[in-house]
This record gives structure tokens, sequence and C-alpha cells, in this order.
């Protein structure tokens, strides 16, 4: 359901209105975009999804914080709550961007294990994961479970294949 709303203090908003332009917005002011939206706040607030992902994204962050430190590719882990990056290294004293490694591991983790992130970074060698807030320390477990498998088993047996696209992966 499209919604739109502007939130800013009376000042800005007077500064606003006495450009003479008038505020408008194409999502405003539908009844049933509101109460969609109403209730939305109120799901939020009564199954405490904002602590859920506070919490389930601290437990993910120590899972992949753990799966770092058994694997020379993970350079770094970031992000807030459920909001995460991982970025991927060549070697964690060169800090090369892993681009073709970073893609690759998106890919199997799509195809093999039906798990769906993305990438971004200047290089394009950080996997974004941004689940719903519904996201459970049993989807975390599973997560960072089938990137380790991606990371031991798939990638290494594809060293042949990122040659050949000179990426070797160390």
């Amino acid at each position: 359901m499209p919604l739109a709303a502007v939130v800013t203090t009376n000042e800005i908003a007077n500064a606003f209105e006495a450009t003479g332009v008038e505020y408008f917005n194409t999502f405003a002011g539908s009844p049933v975009c509101s109460a969609a939206g109403l209730s939305m706040l109120h799901v939020l607030s009564n199954e405490k999804l904002q602590e859920n992902a506070e919490t389930v994204g601290a437990y993910l962050v120590q899972l992949l914080h753990e799966l770092q430190s058994k694997s020379e590719i993970i350079g770094d882990v970031r992000g807030s709550g459920l909001f995460l990056g991982i970025e991927f290294v060549r070697g964690k004293n060169t800090l090369e961007p892993a681009s073709a490694e970073a893609s690759f591991l998106c890919s199997v983790l799509k195809d093999k294990y039906k798990i769906l992130t993305s990438i971004d970074g200047p290089h394009d060698n950080v996997i974004v994961i941004k689940p719903p807030m519904v996201f459970s320390r049993d989807d975390a477990l599973l997560f960072v479970s089938c990137l380790e498998k991606v990371l031991m088993e798939d990638l290494p047996s594809s060293k042949d294949r990122l040659e050949e696209l000179g990426k070797t992966p160390t």
C-alpha cells in the first residue's frame, strides 16, 4: 500500500509555507492506505519487531564474526539491526576487493540455497542482507550455515572458473 508522510519541525514547515509552494504528495490522504499504515505500526509495536531486528541482528553479526575468524575472504562485517553488509577481500593483509568471489557467493546462495542477497560497495564486493523484521535466530543460523558451506565447499571448487575470469581467490 503506497503511503507517504513528512515529519518535520514547525520552523521548517513554516519556512516551506513561506515560499508560497504548497506541499503535495501522490500517496497522501488515502484513508485505505492510512489504515494499512496504522495497522502496520500496531503490528510493529505489538510484535516487538524493532526489538527483534536489534537482537537477532546482533546474533547474526556474532555468527558472522565467528565465520570471519575461519575465513580469510571475509574482510569486514558491518551494519545495524538486520541491514548488514559482509565485505569480501582476497586477503586480510592486502584488503584487495574480492568482487568476482562476492558475485559467485551471491549467485550460489540464490541458486543452491534459495537465499536472496544483493551486492553493493564501490568494488561490488559487499554482500548485503536485509531480511524482513520477523527474521529469527533460526533463520540467522541457517543463513550463516549456508554461507559457510558456499565459502568452504563451493568457492574453492570454483577456483578454475574464477581464474578464467582473471580473479583468482586466495
